[in-house]
């Protein structure tokens, strides 16, 4: 049951490193991120459709840039990722109360 969750949040993670990676250097092509990241080209290239869809990069002639929304993800992330791990804190927590 959870080897379906670690596996979105690894997925998560290399979304955050792509979005991360095009802020830094933008605008930036697929080629030029995979050489940055040292991450094969398909994984690149699907994270880069995956931050396109949900608005946080656009594609440009010169390669993928971020948009506001990108700023607004990376500015929140330290409190949204807190209060996933208080879940999990409440979870593990409850689950030693019953063993």
């Amino acid at each position: 049951m959870l080897a379906k969750l670690k596996s979105e949040i690894e997925l998560l993670s290399r979304h955050l490193e792509v979005i991360r990676a095009v802020v830094e250097h933008q605008p930036i092509g697929i080629m030029k991120l995979s050489e940055v990241l040292d991450l094969p080209y398909h994984r690149v290239r699907y994270s880069l459709r995956i931050l396109e869809q949900e608005g946080y990069i656009r594609a440009s002639p010169a390669g993928a840039v971020a948009t506001p929304l990108a700023a607004d993800l990376l500015s929140g992330l330290e409190g949204e990722v807190d209060e996933l791990i208080g879940l999990l804190i409440t979870i593990k927590q409850e689950n030693s109360r019953n063993v």
